[in-house]
């Protein structure tokens, strides 16, 4: 279905010459101002960057019993430890072209590169990250996965595009989250490296690109201060200032 509307969004500008945008999406029921603070905070070591964090639009959550709630694709299955079966592909789709729009937006009005531009995401807003990753035609400068997953494994191979294999990927994921299963994080991981060519990231060479799967024990569904951390360092080595 085609919105008249953009996506709202909450942005945090940078303090220093603007040459590198980050997009970060939120989880299900969340919003972009969900993860304006860690915007802030990373922005400190980040002065050169623009974050963007887009609303999802409100529809109803088949987990949620149909209510309406800020998704970017409807779930109708969480929790379990296999990786789910049935998934909203065209919602999924529809929403991956409104960010792509979003996108090429701060191409054309701000002409920062693309290779200067990272997304990223948390929950579901990770697994539409894991989508976008794969299947755009662009040559992102990252992708950011914490507590995500893979969508739509069945026909994916289909869908993938060959930047997939030289883009920077971080993917973080809490050993004891009972939301999106540590598994699923895992098992994204593995058919990442086994199904769709991409090979692990190098340490000191994560701007030649590959994926990082970090595991942080004890943490359950969100983010800790050592995952922060840990992408802070990750970020400044993929997006350094110009």
């Amino acid at each position: 279905m085609a919105h008249l509307q953009p996506l709202k969004f909450v942005q945090v500008l940078p303090v220093a010459k603007h040459t590198a945008t980050v997009f970060f999406l939120h989880g299900l029921g969340d919003s972009g101002s969900g993860w304006e603070p860690v915007a802030d905070m990373l922005s400190d070591s980040l002065p050169h960057v623009k974050w963007i964090l887009p609303n999802a639009r409100m529809q109803p959550v088949a987990i949620n019993y149909g209510m309406p709630s800020p998704s970017w694709f409807d779930i109708y299955a969480l929790g379990d430890r296999s990786m789910p079966q049935r998934e909203d592909e065209k919602g999924a789709l529809e929403s991956v072209a409104e960010i792509d729009a979003m996108i090429d937006a701060e191409i054309t009005k701000n002409n920062i590169p693309s290779e200067r531009i990272i997304v990223g995401g948390f929950s579901q807003g990770g697994a539409l990250t894991m989508l976008i990753g794969a299947t755009t035609q662009r040559k992102l400068g990252g992708i950011i996965v914490l507590s995500g997953w893979l969508p739509l494994r069945s026909k994916i191979q289909s869908m993938v595009s060959p930047n997939l294999k030289t883009v920077p990927i971080f993917q973080g994921h809490g050993a004891r989250d009972n939301v999106v299963q540590y598994e699923w994080g895992r098992l994204s991981f593995e058919y990442l490296k086994e199904k769709l060519g991409v090979k692990e990231a190098e340490p000191g060479k994560f701007k030649e690109g590959g994926i990082v799967f970090k595991t942080y024990q004890g943490l359950t569904h969100s983010a800790s201060d050592k995952e922060i951390t840990d992408l802070g360092q990750w970020l400044r080595e993929v997006l350094p200032d110009t």
